[in-house]
């Protein structure tokens, strides 16, 4: 009993002093554990506090780099800026320096004008005294020619034993005779002073005008042809039966001409726009390869669309390059369609744009209305636009179209007058019709068929023939000169003079031809003997 009590008592105080040690341990473990989360606590801290430290310091870096690259940046933008600056005030002393030689030529152009309008005058003012002198010369003639008949009369009654009326007679008769003489002579004078003093007035104003308008020379052909790359295409291009010929015939409305000639075919048509449209058309398929009814209705149709745009910005251009404003669209469009349309091989597109700024500058150098001369010049060929379709000359469809889309009279005038068709009703219209001719006749502008070429000559030849005293006629200088040789026992010198007016007139009733013609009457007298 004595020993299970003292056993007992000492497992109690073992156990006692194993959950006072458990306890111990785990108070010191406590304890412990304080400490080290304390302690770590801390190390956290002064890492969190040593990591702001450094996102301070790199974002203050971070900073002086950015404020330090906009610097730069606003640098080199003031820098830029300050170049374009620069830049721009150069451009603008360069303007301003080309504005202001532009103005000095100007002035330099207006004073010199005024100078040659000063001689113009004064040379008018000479003319003008001249022709008084001559008119009061012809009155003093006229009195004494006068005075010389009354003494004539009476010798005459006197001496012959005639009656009045026949010396009246042979009197009328021989002042006739020196009438004519004095007037031929008079007149050549009179003429060839004229002459000189317009053709050198004329000349400063047409070269001034020429030579601040200068074009190349498009010359251009009627026959429109198409080339293949081999001949077998020729059989595709007419198909089997000829359908795919026939498709092309009806689409188009040319015809097609496929002869021995190798790799080539010919287009036949009137009508220059659809001549185009089939050549496009054809070369497209030919291109593309496939060729039957169906692909070619499809690429006409395309073709055709491509074409009226290309019209339209071809009127377009026209009128933007001559400055004309206010056109009617449909005008424009119209004006367009002479792009695909020649005259004797020059484009009539081109020759219109070309006498419109000639006659625009004929305008500006007379003092006339610039504006008014330019437009008509641009117009005045436009009925050659749709003169396959309707019928009429190209001056009357042009006409008829410039009334139609409400031009001026003037403009009207400058179309239907410049062929000579009507009478001119404005200075304008007596431009454009020079310019239309400085346009069409200068060498190489245009070119004719040899048998018009032919035809022509003979016709010169024939109306110079036609004359009487008229030995022989030949036309040279391909027809710009007819040289007349006249029998010099019927034709005196005074009469040569009438004579080349006449021919010349009635050249110019009968036949139509670009440029001038000059006739020149020669009358030459040989006398011939033999010393024996």
């Amino acid at each position: 009993m004595q020993y299970s009590l003292i056993g007992l008592l000492g497992v109690n105080m073992s156990t006692a002093v194993l959950v006072v040690t458990i306890l111990g341990c785990l108070i010191v473990g406590i304890v412990g554990g304080i400490f080290v989360f304390r302690a770590i606590v801390i190390k956290k801290i002064s890492n969190a506090k040593n990591s702001a430290t450094s996102i301070i310091e790199d974002a203050h870096v971070e900073a002086k780099t950015i404020i330090k690259e906009a610097r730069l940046s606003a640098q080199e933008e003031a820098l830029k800026l300050k170049t374009d600056t620069e830049n721009e005030l150069k451009e603008r002393r360069i303007e301003i320096e080309k504005l202001n030689n532009r103005f000095l030529q100007r002035e330099e152009f207006i004073n010199n004008r005024e100078q040659s309008l000063e001689k113009k005058n004064e040379a008018l003012e000479n003319f003008k005294e001249k022709l008084e002198a001559q008119e009061k010369k012809l009155e003093n003639q006229q009195t004494e020619l006068d005075k010389k008949t009354n003494e004539i009369v009476q010798e005459l009654q006197k001496v012959a034993g005639l009656t009045r009326e026949e010396a009246k007679e042979k009197l009328i008769t021989q002042i006739t005779d020196e009438a004519k003489h004095d007037a031929a002579v008079k007149l050549r004078d009179i003429e060839q002073e004229t002459k000189d003093n317009a053709h050198k007035l004329a000349t400063e104003i047409i070269s001034n005008a020429i030579q601040k308008y200068s074009a190349d020379i498009t010359s251009e052909t009627t026959v429109t042809t198409v080339p293949l790359p081999n001949d077998d295409m020729k059989g595709r291009l007419i198909g089997r039966e000829g359908r795919n010929i026939k498709a092309l015939e009806m689409a188009t409305g040319v015809d097609l001409i496929i002869d021995d000639t190798p790799e080539t075919i010919v287009l036949s048509g009137f009508d220059p726009i659809k001549r185009e449209v089939a050549r496009i058309a054809i070369t497209k398929l030919i291109q593309d390869g496939r060729i039957h009814p169906a692909r070619i209705e499809e690429t006409v149709a395309k073709t055709r669309k491509d074409i009226e745009h290309d019209i339209k910005e071809a009127g377009e251009n026209a009128v933007l390059e001559t400055g004309i404003i206010g056109l009617h669209p449909e005008l424009i469009k119209t004006l367009g369609r002479l792009k695909y349309r020649t005259s004797y091989g020059q484009n009539v597109l081109r020759h219109s744009i070309e006498v419109s700024f000639i006659a625009g500058m004929l305008a500006s150098e007379l003092g006339c209305d610039e504006m008014v001369a330019k437009r008509g010049g641009l117009l005045h060929d436009i009925g050659k636009a749709v003169d396959h379709e309707v019928e009429g000359t190209h001056v009357t469809i042009g006409t008829q179209l410039a009334r139609k889309y409400k031009e001026s009279e003037k403009v009207i005038n400058c179309i239907e007058a410049h062929h000579g068709d009507v009478e001119f009703t404005c200075i304008e219209a007596v431009l454009v019709q020079a310019a239309d001719t400085i346009s069409s006749a200068r060498p190489g502008a245009r070119r004719e068929s040899i048998e018009n070429y032919v035809k022509r000559l003979e016709k010169l030849e024939q109306i110079a023939s036609s004359f009487n005293g008229v030995e022989k006629a030949y036309a040279i200088q391909a027809g710009r000169e007819i040289r007349i040789i006249v029998k010099p026992d019927d034709v005196s010198d005074e009469e040569s003079v009438m004579l080349a007016r006449d021919i010349a007139k009635k050249i110019e009733e009968e036949m139509e031809y670009p440029g001038q013609i000059k006739v020149n009457v020669i009358r030459e007298v040989r006398s011939v003997d033999y010393a024996k």
